[in-house]
């Protein structure tokens, strides 16, 4: 009897042994956390420019520890931050997930719309609608944040991180945990109604903290000694737009902590508003405990400083390269946080940017570049023309984002020919020496326009956002507004080359020179995490990274 039990005991034993064993072995594995990284107009060559300069443990350990992709491009024009942060997360395009720009014209009225302003909500941790009043309700497509809350039964957390209110909100998706944005009116981090009634216990010791204040409480010098910033041009040209109450834009910045006092935006155009949204960050980590369970977490930051910096002075500053020596830095400690609170090899972190940049005018101009500004004097001289021609001078509702706005509720009513207006318009543009294509939004496919071009004008147009005509402008032309600094919007390879690795969890150390895109980055994470895509998702996942 007893040998009978024995063997039946064996027996249960073993089959235990072998389910636990099968269920170990078919458990489904997923990272702890999720870390996207968006360096706001982040030129992919600034990985190598300053690759001498940087550490071993911010850039360098992506570059040497992760997967690179050498050829992403955005697929799209305009090449604006709302459209590239919207694109990123949802794997989409501005025709098909409804953020057209940073802002568009509305049709009807002619009324500026911002892309996250709603005026239904109000802001939670500030007294100001206009700082305060946002969410994702202009957002048409879900994100690949959206599609890990409803994968996990909402049992995951997400969180968005910027100081700007459009690159929090819109990577966190329609239903997060929470979005956080930064108010220059009194230097904390605010939501709104739309996520949350008040704001938790973790951001209200976090802003008690006023960490900004501190941070910028010795100005602002250079990491390095200046002499050692051998890849920027000199400290002192005219077409760099200083910080602050600075009269000239030159190291040192001593007066940053009194700026700061008088108008707390200052922060955003120094590296040390990459600092404080990396220790906003940190605290997140901290306040909703992300990564310390089995359920996947994800925490979307955007570094929004290196944009601000670049468009007040351009690409090539001593004061570009010693923010991003600084964002080096703060990239290595941030890691290494990781590392500690979740474990090196349990979460998964991507590094990319929602465009580039271009060269200052300035800059070309004294490099002996074709430059200068494409619309200088443009909307008033088509709208003399047009007066001449239809006794109005309102046929131009407004120019945007490189497209012209038809007045259409001004056309009907005066039974005007849409078609001969528009002819007429793109007839005058294609006769200025600025401009390299003006063409009919409507009639894109069949215009002689070469690829990239016309397949990127074709994504980014929205027929019920966008306007009618689209301008492509020369080579190196900024806008009339761009004298000094720099900015972004056009197809070129300085705007729309971007970075893009990815590093930690099931990532294998390599690169890649083949052609992929923005809109590849929502559904490779997917693949990773075991998701469905988007719903707007046109991207394809990255084989190269997957391992397949």
């Amino acid at each position: 009897m007893l040998r009978k039990i024995t063997i039946a005991a064996v027996v249960f034993l073993s089959a235990a042994n072998f389910n636990a064993q099968k269920n170990k072995n078919t458990q489904l594995e997923r990272p702890k956390l999720v870390v996207g990284l968006v360096i706001d107009q982040m030129r992919w060559d600034y990985l190598y420019r300053y690759y001498n300069k940087y550490g071993n443990d911010g850039f360098k350990r992506l570059l040497n520890k992760g997967f690179s992709f050498n050829n992403v491009m955005i697929p799209y024009v305009p090449t604006v931050t709302a459209i590239g942060h919207t694109s990123i997360y949802t794997g989409s395009v501005p025709s098909i997930h409804g953020i057209a720009g940073n802002d568009w014209t509305d049709k009807k009225t002619g009324k500026s719309i911002y892309c996250t302003e709603d005026a239904e909500v109000q802001g939670v941790g500030t007294t100001s609608q206009k700082v305060g009043g946002h969410s994702p309700k202009n957002l048409w497509s879900t994100t690949i944040t959206d599609q890990l809350r409803m994968a996990s039964n909402f049992q995951s957390k997400v969180v968005g991180v910027s100081l700007k209110d459009r690159a929090s909100i819109l990577p966190a998706g329609h239903n997060p945990t929470g979005a956080f944005w930064f108010d220059e009116n009194t230097g904390n981090f605010i939501t709104s109604s739309y996520y949350m009634n008040s704001l938790p216990n973790w951001v209200n010791k976090f802003n008690e903290q006023k960490l900004a204040e501190k941070l910028v409480a010795n100005g602002w010098n250079t990491l390095l000694p200046i002499e050692q910033y051998t890849e920027s041009t000199r400290d002192d040209v005219p077409w760099e737009k200083p910080v602050g109450k600075a009269e000239k834009p030159v190291f040192p910045y001593s007066n940053l902590a009194k700026d700061y006092a008088e108008n707390k935006g200052v922060l955003r155009t120094t590296p040390f508003g990459n600092s404080y949204t990396l220790r906003f960050a940190e605290a997140a980590i901290d306040g909703y405990q992300l990564g310390e369970d089995s359920i996947t977490d994800f925490l979307a930051i955007n570094i929004a400083s290196t944009d601000y910096v670049g468009h007040s002075y351009g690409p090539n500053a001593i004061e570009v390269e010693d923010t991003y020596l600084r964002l080096d830095i703060e990239l290595a400690n941030f890691f290494k946080l990781l590392d500690k609170k979740v474990g090196e090899g349990n979460y998964l972190v991507f590094l990319s940017a929602d465009h580039g940049g271009a060269h200052s005018e300035g800059y070309m101009k004294e490099s002996k570049m074709m430059t200068g500004f494409f619309d200088d004097g443009l909307e008033k001289n088509l709208g003399e023309e047009l007066e001449a021609k239809y006794a109005s001078s309102k046929i131009i509702l407004g120019i945007d984002n490189y497209q012209i706005y038809l007045n259409q509720e001004l056309i009907k009513e005066k039974k005007l020919d849409e078609a001969a207006i528009k002819k007429s318009i793109i007839d005058n543009l294609n006769k200025d020496p600025r401009v390299l294509y003006a063409v009919d939004l409507k009639e894109v496919a069949s215009a002689p326009i070469p690829e990239p071009i016309k397949s990127r004008i074709i994504n980014g147009y929205n027929w019920q956002r966008s306007g009618d005509i689209q301008i492509v402008s020369h080579d190196g032309m900024l806008p009339n507004y761009a004298k000094k600094g720099t900015t972004h919007s056009v197809w070129n390879s300085y705007d729309a080359h971007i970075p893009l690795i990815f590093m930690g969890w099931k990532v294998s150390h390599g690169e890649s020179n083949a052609t992929h895109y923005m809109t590849d980055i929502a559904p490779t994470i997917a693949q990773f995490l075991r998701i469905e895509n988007p719903s707007g998702n046109v991207g394809q996942p990255l084989l190269e990274v997957l391992g397949k």
